[in-house]
């Protein structure tokens, strides 16, 4: 969804992973400025690296939030301007849209330009979004304030996880590949990811005017956390950094289909969280005969809190047996979602949706892994950009997919469908992606 699920560091000029897995343990490189260059100003009015790695856990927590919020939500957009569940996947894949388009286009700015000089348009870009949300009250600025969204999460998840652990670094150099930061990011990704909608929902069940009431809320979180980063320190230096070539994408001899297989894993996996974020809602009050905003919410919670949790306590596990235990949890999850829909039970929902989110974390994290591990090393971060984008998509499309398929089948016949088709996708990818590694530095491609 970096969606949902985590969007692991892209690592930079100034830093070098220590391990295959973006996201994981990093080594940094203290680079020094060339005698050439000006020395860096003294900053004014900056909190200290330590506390604002803390400023910008808040910020990427924030932004990711508001993101999702809009779960619970959708029936009521839906009585307002007169829509059905195939506009509503549209107006959620249109957020998709603007976070691929700012991966690949914009993603590798702070490289460049810096890390502050991202996160604050980021966010800037969310509060405009919100905004326009609040103003623009019909369909047509309802899709353009979710695209802003989607950009702006886009610059955010493709910059903040970096930006914590050059922060981390500054802060603590005596601490070289501690998990900190990983796990820091983990959280504040997928934790705004998963209260988002619960925020959203509590709203929407308890509190008047709710799609008004909760953009407000969202627009004064994110002005708050941009006052915040605005006295966080930068930790890229832009003379530097300008002498080093974009990145491109490069993959080893021999790393065309694992990679082809990595970006399957992430499209498969975000399929699930795409489907309950855009349709959740509709399939609780027609099947499960649920009308409650507050239970939309907690369903989309358990599903992107399952997928942090699957990644921060079984993260570490080789990455074969990191993919195996997903090709598992995974279809287990989506056979419950389907059972659920055919004997509406509330708890077995939930239940589902849990472990289908545990499994798409699982699932999602090898794929980033096997993906980084195909990458030239000075092309990492432009792979890992692409991975991104097919993976986003894939949290669109299929969604946009089965609200068409709505017309045509009972939701229970769809669901039956989608589920065989990721289940079978998705342990297909694990399979080859497992068997088609490509060789190392130096070494030659199997013939």
């Amino acid at each position: 969804m970096r969606g949902g699920v985590p969007l692991p560091a892209v690592p930079t000029p100034l830093s070098r992973p220590a391990a295959d897995a973006p996201g994981g343990p990093t080594q940094q490189i203290q680079v020094r400025a060339p005698a050439g260059l000006p020395p860096r100003a003294p900053a004014r009015r900056r909190a200290s690296h330590a506390t604002g790695f803390w400023f910008v856990a808040v910020a990427f927590t924030a932004l990711m939030a508001f993101g999702t919020a809009p779960t619970p939500l959708w029936p009521l957009y839906e009585a307002r301007d007169h829509f059905g569940a195939t506009t509503v996947t549209v107006a959620y894949a249109s957020m998709v849209v603007g976070a691929a388009g700012a991966f690949l286009g914009l993603g590798h700015l702070s490289d460049r330009l810096g890390r502050r000089r991202i996160v604050v348009p980021a966010l800037l870009v969310g509060i405009v979004a919100s905004l326009v949300l609040i103003v623009w009250r019909d369909l047509p600025g309802l899709i353009a304030g979710r695209v802003l969204n989607g950009v702006g999460l886009g610059l955010m998840a493709s910059t903040a996880t970096t930006y914590l652990h050059d922060l981390h670094h500054e802060a603590r150099p005596e601490r070289t590949g501690s998990v900190v930061p990983s796990i820091v990011a983990t959280a504040a990704n997928l934790g705004g990811l998963a209260s988002g909608p619960l925020i959203a929902g509590a709203v929407a069940e308890w509190l008047p005017a709710p799609l008004i009431t909760a953009q407000v809320i969202f627009t004064l979180a994110m002005a708050v956390c941009l006052a915040l980063v605005l006295c966080t320190p930068e930790t890229v230096h832009p003379e530097l950094s300008a002498a080093r070539p974009p990145s491109r994408f490069v993959l080893r001899p021999g790393g065309r289909r694992a990679f082809g297989a990595a970006g399957a894993l992430g499209a498969f996996a975000f399929a699930i969280l795409g489907l309950i974020s855009s349709l959740g809602a509709s399939v609780l009050h027609g099947s499960l005969h649920t009308d409650s905003h507050l239970v939309v919410g907690l369903a989309a919670f358990l599903m992107f809190g399952s997928a942090a949790a699957a990644q921060l306590v079984l993260g570490r596990l080789p990455l074969s047996r990191l993919l195996t235990v997903g090709a598992v949890v995974f279809p287990a999850g989506l056979l419950l979602c389907a059972v659920a829909l055919h004997h509406p039970v509330l708890w077995l929902y939930l239940v589902a949706v849990s472990l289908s989110g545990a499994g798409s974390g699982l699932l999602f994290k090898g794929g980033v892994e096997r993906a980084g591990s195909v990458a030239e090393p000075a092309s990492r971060a432009g792979v890992l950009a692409v991975f991104f984008v097919v993976a986003y998509l894939g949290m669109g499309l299929p969604a946009v997919l089965f609200s068409m398929a709505l017309r045509y089948v009972a939701v229970q016949t769809a669901m039956i469908g989608f589920a065989t088709v990721l289940s079978c996708g998705a342990v297909v990818s694990v399979i080859v992606a497992l068997r088609d590694r490509a060789p190392g530095p130096g070494e030659l491609p199997a013939q």
